[in-house]
């Protein structure tokens, strides 16, 4: 069964581009930081590993793995919620 995890941080290319492609995303889970490059992140939800959610404005939404042009990406289910849930997460600690 699926860890389920709680993204609360996200790592993107241009911080201030809010459209900007999600490198890794993160966390803390049983009291400690995590990150996992995006890569890693999708193939976890694949194996089954981790079932990951955010929530955001009172709501929680899960992260989906999604595909555009050929390449899959992380962006949360629509919840009519804006902005996007995990784009506008605050950067993930250095």
């Amino acid at each position: 069964m699926a860890q389920r995890v709680e993204v609360s941080c996200v790592d993107k290319r241009d911080r201030q581009n809010p459209h900007e492609r999600i490198q890794a995303i993160g966390g803390i889970s049983n009291g400690k930081p995590w990150n996992l490059p995006e890569s890693s992140a999708i193939q976890g939800i694949k194996d089954g590993k981790w079932d990951f959610y955010v929530t955001r404005g009172g709501r929680t939404v899960d992260v989906l793995i999604a595909t555009h042009s050929g390449r899959e990406y992380l962006k949360t289910e629509n919840d009519g919620y804006s902005p996007d849930n995990l784009l506008s997460l605050n950067s993930c600690p250095a």
